[in-house]
């Protein structure tokens, strides 16, 4: 009598879940603001424009697209976790690309799919975690903005990312470095000085290095092609790519 082997669906219900409810419920809070570019997601609708080029170009150079095409990502299906309401996601379906929004918050969830549908955007919003999808579903990118720093086991979060890639697909990941300068900048700075975000929103001791993600990314065969800082100019109020990764960066993986 031979075993029976867990099929990927049984494993994605069966898999342990990186989901912190304490970050979930932090951030439900904040729905109904997302889309509000004066509100306390201000800073996110000031960097998205730089994600979103990032993330654009990074997907015609692998996958010889026209990047002056108004539909460069036509055809590519692109899995976005922790989506939130969507801010990413619009523009990438703009783009021709089929979304796939995950986000466990039912309230973010719910913002980004009444937002969609005022803009007439078919989107593909999910109330659930990349644990819980089915690891037969694959994607020509997985984006994971601004999440690991918020889950309770970055490896295994990688994981799970890495499974949903089709072979030779891409990841994106954008997160914030651990040092003195990241903790005086994004929790001192940007929490308790300037207040662009609420107290709390980011824990330090949570933040990842780029060496510390490259080690994960690598046990899952996935190599880094692209690295970046993003730094923000406090005299042109603008974020701009930057060698300096000391606090907020980028990376795009590739995988076999």
């Amino acid at each position: 009598m031979t075993m029976q082997q867990d099929s990927p669906a049984n494993f994605s219900a069966a898999s342990a879940s990186t989901v912190d409810p304490a970050e979930i419920a932090k951030f439900s809070k904040l729905s109904e603001t997302w889309w509000d570019p004066n509100g306390k997601m201000a800073p996110l609708h000031k960097i998205n424009p730089l994600r979103l080029t990032y993330i654009r170009d990074a997907a015609c150079r692998k996958f010889e697209r026209n990047l002056k095409s108004l539909n460069c990502l036509s055809g590519l299906r692109i899995l976005d976790i922790g989506c939130g309401a969507g801010l990413l996601c619009e523009p990438f379906t703009r783009l021709g690309a089929q979304l796939i929004g995950v986000d466990p918050s039912p309230s973010n969830i719910a913002a980004a799919r009444l937002h969609a549908d005022k803009g007439h955007l078919s989107i593909d919003y999910r109330c659930t975690t990349v644990e819980e999808m089915d690891v037969r579903e694959r994607f020509d990118i997985v984006l994971a903005m601004e999440v690991v720093e918020h889950v309770s086991d970055v490896g295994m979060f990688l994981n799970r990312c890495a499974a949903m890639l089709k072979p030779g697909g891409l990841m994106v990941i954008s997160t914030l470095n651990r040092n003195w300068k990241s903790f005086a900048l994004a929790i001192v700075g940007a929490e308790y000085v300037l207040r662009w975000l609420p107290r709390g929103t980011h824990q330090w001791d949570k933040f990842v290095t780029p060496d510390e993600l490259a080690r994960h990314l690598e046990d899952n065969k996935l190599a880094i092609t692209e690295q970046a800082g993003v730094v923000y100019s406090p005299f042109a109020d603008k974020w701009s790519i930057s060698s300096d990764m000391d606090v907020n960066y980028m990376v795009v993986a590739e995988g076999a």
